[in-house]
């Protein structure tokens, strides 16, 4: 306890903080092992708990207001509040929105979801999508008149459309 303190004093990043505690409850159980500390010692510096990580969290306020700032009545600001709401309201990864694809989208169980993204790390999962993101994506396909391939074109290739959308290209930036 008294090394987290430490590191917590030397304002350390907590996953700093973190992988140094995962390396001395390593070194603590090898060593219970291999009879060079009693279990109890062992045991409590298996019991240390590691430090919470804290982000720079958008919240639900900024959020909305991010949203109201696109301007959607052109056919690039629909565009932008569709994969806005997108990475606001389902949660995905810049790299997941590139690959989404409309066939994604399914209504299973009177509710829409992605289905079966394989997102960071190979993991596959399903995710619900809120009605009002569904709203936006519909504005977005039904006015670049997408109805199938992926989500996210680029509004300026839409004659191209089979090219993924390049997350930065997608953002305004360069």
């Amino acid at each position: 306890m008294r090394y987290r303190i430490s590191l917590e004093q030397r304002n350390y990043a907590s996953s700093t903080i973190n992988l140094r505690l995962a390396a001395v409850r390593r070194l603590a159980y090898e060593a219970a092992d291999c009879g060079l500390l009693s279990a109890d010692l062992a045991a409590g510096i298996r019991r240390v708990k590691g430090v919470k990580r804290v982000g720079n969290w958008l919240t639900a306020e900024r959020g909305k207001r991010l949203l109201l700032a696109v301007d959607d009545t052109s056919l690039r600001g629909k565009r932008d509040y569709a994969t806005s709401a997108i990475l606001l309201g389902c949660g995905l990864r810049r790299a997941e929105l590139t690959t989404l694809r409309i066939e994604d989208l399914q209504q299973r169980e009177q509710h829409w979801v992605i289905a079966d993204l394989v997102g960071k790390g190979g993991h596959m999962r399903t995710i619900p999508v809120p009605d009002w993101v569904k709203v936006g994506i519909d504005a977005w396909t039904t006015a670049a008149g997408i109805t199938a391939g992926l989500c996210c074109v680029r509004s300026t290739r839409l004659a191209e459309f089979g090219e993924p959308a390049s997350p930065r290209k997608s953002f305004g930036e360069s």
